[in-house]
């Protein structure tokens, strides 16, 4: 069992009876047509597959397309991971209508390179030939194949099948080999069982190899499994490897439990939607414009869907004619950005159009906004960083959920997020290099929010002169921040000295507690007071100190607060704890009564400070008796 070499996919194309499966079988000895109704018509039904050395040793393998219009929905499925395309014309027929719709598709999926093979020449003479060669020229003019090479071929005879061997092997010399940084995936073409081995999916593998024992997710069923085997060609491969036509054996999953159009991926990142946003647009000759909320048929990889379409600038779309639209489905659609599509009318069934997955998991719009236009011009050919830009907004967002919201390969995304920090254009409030789980936000967004806890606190401050700050969790609730996303913006915003923690309030940095000369003065007589009975202090309300500002004094260190109206002078209070705790290490504990005799109190005052002591964790109460609280 080996690795998989680096092989390249070409799916042919054109009108029935043109020769598409005789040349197929002509060029790799292998028969396409493996069903047998399509052996009895002599037509290709459904999606056939062969394979070849080129002369260079280049592997190929080659997806036989139907031409009948009847079975236009199964070329499709077959057409969209194609490298290129072998568009085939009759030389006793020249260009027919489904030579016309199939080159549409292939310009609209913008199959990047393709050549022409004439067939059955062996049929005309020379002069015939060369008006059909001229015919089919001209139809391939504003076409992605107007430079395509036309070359004369005869299945029959032979004549030609090395020249177009050969051009076809140049062809494929300016197509690079497929990445493999992305994530794999699999549209499913096909799905049978074999006998001792069972269930076996097949698809043109793009994106990231595939591996024997790797889990796998069929989306968008939701459905897990694991690669029990894989083929291509034919022989066994330990490790598929994009751009190849892949067998994949599945384990634990039924033949009823899967179909044509499903994807095999990565568990985990492809998450089915009900919404795209897109370009598209219509061939120049199509019969019909479309309109807002017309019904369509999309088909995307080897999937087919209905939906409809929202036109968002525009009432009518006509024939040669781009718009960007939402499409919604009533079925969730598994699709990624970038992902190109065909746009057929259901009936009756013909190709109008095509177009480009911009965003997969857009929101809701609506129609006829300059601002959703501008968005989608950026995410269809801005630069990452814009793109990131745009994806942020002016809410913090996990870096996780960043990455998935962006539809750019996350090798590209970090690297952009990186630049953007080093910037300043995006803020990472925990940490320069933020972990998968940490927030960042746009600096627009971070300057609105801070500016918005700035705006809150000096409000607050301005009414409760005499509070040392507002409720933490208030402030939240009033941004409407996620209670992490919060943590981290008011932590670093702490550290840049925008803000100040005091306990769990927040203040602003400058804000201090200030009293009226009326109130200082009745605070300098309480204060005193309370030096001069420490262990009976005098209530606040007997020097005509209100409860608020008896709050506020405590707040500011001065004195400790430990009941309603009981009140001790901060250096008194930490004498009594120093000694209650002195009493617990000599006797092993403390009662209230033993407090209250050890200072000569009231039950009144030893009973709150008990408490107060049990609340901080100085103290545990275990029955009748204190003891120190990290030995309870």
């Amino acid at each position: 069992m080996t690795t998989q070499p680096h092989t390249f996919v070409i799916g042919t194309a054109g009108h029935v009876d043109h020769g598409k499966s005789t040349l197929v079988r002509a060029l790799t000895g292998i028969d396409p047509d493996r069903l047998r109704e399509e052996k009895e018509r002599e037509m290709t039904i459904d999606l056939g597959f062969a394979w070849l050395a080129l002369p260079s040793g280049r592997q190929v393998s080659i997806i036989d397309v139907p031409g009948h219009e009847r079975f236009i929905k199964n070329m499709l499925a077959g057409v969209g991971g194609i490298d290129a395309a072998l568009l085939i014309v009759a030389a006793d027929e020249g260009p027919m209508p489904q030579t016309g719709e199939h080159l549409a598709i292939l310009d609209l999926l913008r199959i990047p390179r393709g050549l022409v093979a004439l067939t059955k020449t062996d049929l005309v003479d020379a002069e015939w030939r060369d008006l059909v060669i001229e015919e089919t020229r001209e139809k391939l003019q504003g076409t992605m194949l107007a430079e395509a090479p036309i070359l004369p071929v005869s299945s029959v005879t032979r004549e030609g099948l090395d020249a177009l061997l050969a051009a076809i092997d140049a062809m494929l010399d300016a197509i690079p080999p497929h990445s493999e940084t992305s994530k794999p995936r699999l549209p499913i073409d096909r799905v049978f069982t074999v006998a001792g081995f069972g269930t076996v999916v097949t698809g043109t593998l793009t994106g990231g190899p595939l591996e024997i024992g790797e889990e796998v997710e069929i989306q968008p069923a939701g459905l897990r499994s694991r690669i029990r085997g894989l083929q291509s060609h034919r022989s066994k491969v330990a490790r598929a490897r994009p751009g190849s036509r892949t067998a994949v054996n599945l384990s634990g999953l039924a033949v009823e439990d899967l179909a044509r159009g499903q994807v095999l991926t990565t568990p985990g990142w492809l998450v089915p939607t009900r919404l795209l946003d897109a370009q598209i647009r219509l061939v120049p000759d199509s019969p019909v414009a479309l309109e807002q909320n017309d019904e369509v048929d999309v088909f995307i990889g080897a999937a087919e869907f209905p939906a409809r379409v929202t036109l968002l600038n525009a009432e009518r779309l006509d024939p040669g004619q781009e718009e960007w639209v939402q499409l919604r489905f009533p079925e969730p659609a598994a699709a990624v950005k970038g992902d190109r599509f065909i746009i057929r009318r259901p009936s009756p069934s013909l190709t109008i159009g095509g177009g480009v997955v911009v965003d997969p998991h857009p929101h809701r719009h609506r129609r006829f906004r300059p601002e959703v236009v501008r968005a989608l011009e950026t995410l269809a050919s801005g630069t990452p960083e814009e793109i990131i830009l745009q994806a942020l907004g002016r809410e913090p967002v996990e870096v996780r959920q960043l990455l998935k919201r962006v539809t750019i390969p996350e090798v590209d995304a970090r690297a952009a997020l990186t630049e953007l920090i080093a910037a300043d254009e995006v803020i990472a409030p925990r940490r320069s290099i933020p972990a998968a789980n940490d927030y960042v936000i746009a600096a627009a967004g971070w300057n609105q929010v801070t500016g918005q806890i700035q705006a809150m606190l000096a409000a607050y401050h301005a009414k409760n002169p005499l509070r040392r700050g507002m409720a933490k969790e208030e402030v939240r609730s009033r941004t409407g921040l996620p209670a992490r996303a919060f943590e981290e913006i008011a932590s670093h915003a702490a550290d840049l000295g925008l803000l100040a923690y005091e306990g769990d309030t927040l203040r602003l940095p400058e804000h201090r507690i200030t009293f009226t000369p009326e109130q200082q003065r009745a605070i300098d007589r309480y204060v005193a007071a309370l030096r001069s009975s420490p262990y009976a202090p005098p209530s606040p309300a007997e020097f005509g100190i209100q409860p608020e500002v008896a709050i506020a004094l405590a707040d500011t260190g001065a004195v400790v607060r430990v009941g309603e109206g009981v009140i001790f002078a901060r250096d008194t209070f930490a004498d009594i704890e120093r000694q209650v705790l002195e009493v617990i290490d000599r006797q092993g504990s403390i009662t209230l009564a033993q407090f209250r005799d050890h200072f000569g109190s009231s039950r009144k005052y030893a009973q709150a400070v008990l408490e107060y002591l049990d609340q901080h964790r100085v103290t545990r109460r275990i029955g009748d008796e204190r003891v120190r609280y990290a030995h309870a």
